[in-house]
């Protein structure tokens, strides 16, 4: 009973199935205004991937962004702040 209680823990990271980049970026909604290879909105990945680094995207998450991509603003986006570097591991994806 003690070796089963100790391996469910395990067993648990082991079956829990980790999180895709596009569903990241699909759980903030971040399709709504960026694409992967269209401008939308905003800025496309691959143009996000090649100049911002991991500070910016937490940046742009915690206070918006306006007049860097164009004329439209990003609002910032206090529910996705908790989840900055997977959201930029999944844009970094798009080098």
């Amino acid at each position: 009973m003690k070796r089963l209680t100790l391996m469910l823990p395990l067993f648990a990271l082991i079956l829990a199935a980790p999180v895709q980049a596009e569903d990241v970026l699909a759980k903030h909604k971040c399709n709504t205004c960026h694409d992967a290879k269209a401008k939308k909105l905003g800025p496309t990945y691959k143009d996000l991937a090649a100049k911002v680094t991991e500070a910016d995207v937490k940046n742009a998450l915690q206070k918006g962004v306006k007049g860097k991509w164009g004329k439209a603003a990003m609002p910032p986006q206090p529910k996705a702040v908790a989840d900055a570097s997977a959201l930029y591991k999944a844009i970094a994806a798009y080098k």
